[in-house]
């Protein structure tokens, strides 16, 4: 029994400024068949940077929403209904390679 406990646990390396974090107020989402693209930016116009990419299969992503949405009603539960944001203006959102 203790051995299957053990095998169920992970180590993870972070490093100071992965766990610090990034703030972003953006995000767009593009998809393939085999995978949806989550892009995470912090606009502050007139520019904006892309904070973190991720890349995700269909079938994590459904459960990413899952447990997304069990989180925010055990919050919701806690501290009350939150309303949903505005919905900011749709600038054209470009990227520029360094």
């Amino acid at each position: 029994m203790e051995q299957s406990i053990q095998q169920n646990q992970f180590q993870i390396k972070a490093g100071d400024s992965e766990i610090k974090g990034v703030y972003a107020n953006v995000m767009q989402v593009q998809h393939s068949k085999e995978e949806f693209c989550l892009d995470f930016l912090n606009i502050f116009p007139p520019l904006g940077v892309l904070t973190a990419r991720i890349i995700i299969s269909p079938g994590h992503l459904k459960r990413m929403i899952k447990v997304l949405d069990n989180v925010l009603t055990k919050y919701e539960k806690e501290f009350g209904s939150i309303g949903e944001a505005q919905e900011p203006p749709k600038p054209e959102v470009g990227f520029v390679m360094k």
